[in-house]
């Protein structure tokens, strides 16, 4: 009997033992999931944008391609798509996750034809830069007010500038108003209140315990010493007066329109929301471009 204890005793602590490992292990392995995506290369990025509209312009364009030093003197990779027509007006589009700075190429051409010069970079760990983990708009956030006073001082003729984000872009952009950059307007495509609900509406959709969130969570705490849920964008709206266009795909099932909405409400400044009926995420100027245009030369008065 003595020996049976001993041996039910052995399997219990070698079971403990392996739930413990695995708990470590995907402690570990979640916020990595999350956090450290597969970045697309820039030619695999040139390749979809052309296969998905017109690129052609991008090639007669005047670029001017540099580094600058971001939060922590990390280093971005940027580039300068000067307007063929003079101007001294400027706007940064930064791309989504995983992506790079072509990422935001779809957005270049209207703004060319608005009148803006336009500068296009890789974020944090994407594009050129060196390999780095993602925090949903906190460094990235830091590092877009570095490239803002960069171009201030690199061009400093610049007269209306503004900003332009596209998913997590959209996410580092609004973050980036908490430190009150000197820029005139901004636009918000699909992007993120905050992304604790993007995850929990993923998992819940895949079948997977919403519980992982909070797992993913305490492991990007220990990891990478940032949390998940204080990666939230429309916490820095509360003394924001930069006016926002929101717009956001009518059917973005992976980033829900009600974050725009949400965020729209919460700022102090003015806003406008647009839904784009028939867009998915991130597909809202391919789905209807002549009405995305429309909406942004109308917020920036130039209809």
């Amino acid at each position: 009997m003595r020996r049976v204890r001993t041996i039910m005793v052995s399997i219990f602590i070698v079971a403990a033992v392996v739930l413990v490992a695995l708990f470590a292990a995907l402690l570990l392995w979640l916020p990595s999931f999350v956090m450290t995506g597969s970045r697309q290369t820039l030619d695999e990025a040139m390749q979809w944008q052309t296969e998905h509209y017109d690129t052609s312009f991008y090639q007669s364009l005047q670029k001017v391609d540099y580094t600058i030093e971001g939060f922590g003197g990390y280093q971005l990779h940027v580039e300068l798509l000067r307007n063929p027509s003079s101007t001294n007006d400027y706007v940064i589009l930064s791309h989504g996750y995983t992506d790079n700075r072509f990422g935001s190429l779809k957005y270049a051409q209207m703004y060319l034809d608005l009148g803006f010069n336009c500068i296009i970079y890789d974020l944090r760990g994407h594009g050129k830069n060196e390999p780095t983990f993602t925090t949903y708009g906190v460094l990235e956030a830091k590092d877009l007010v570095c490239l803002i006073d960069d171009t201030r001082e690199r061009y400093p003729e610049a007269e209306v500038f503004g900003l332009h984000g596209e998913s997590l872009g959209a996410a580092t952009t609004i973050t980036s108003l908490k430190y009150q950059p000197k820029v005139d307007f901004v636009v918000a495509d699909c992007g993120f209140a905050d992304i604790e609900n993007v995850l929990r509406e993923g998992y819940k959709n895949a079948g997977v315990p919403e519980f992982l969130v909070d797992v993913a969570d305490l492991g990007a705490r220990i990891r990478y010493g940032y949390a998940i849920k204080d990666m939230r964008p429309i916490d820095s709206l509360t003394r924001n007066d930069v006016p926002i266009l929101f717009i956001h795909g009518k059917e973005d099932t992976f980033i829900l329109p009600k974050n725009s909405q949400d965020m729209a409400a919460a700022t102090h400044g003015p806003s406008e929301v647009h839904l784009i009926p028939g867009a998915g995420h991130a597909e809202s100027i391919l789905t209807q471009p002549d009405e995305y245009r429309r909406y942004v030369a109308e917020f920036l008065g130039r209809g």
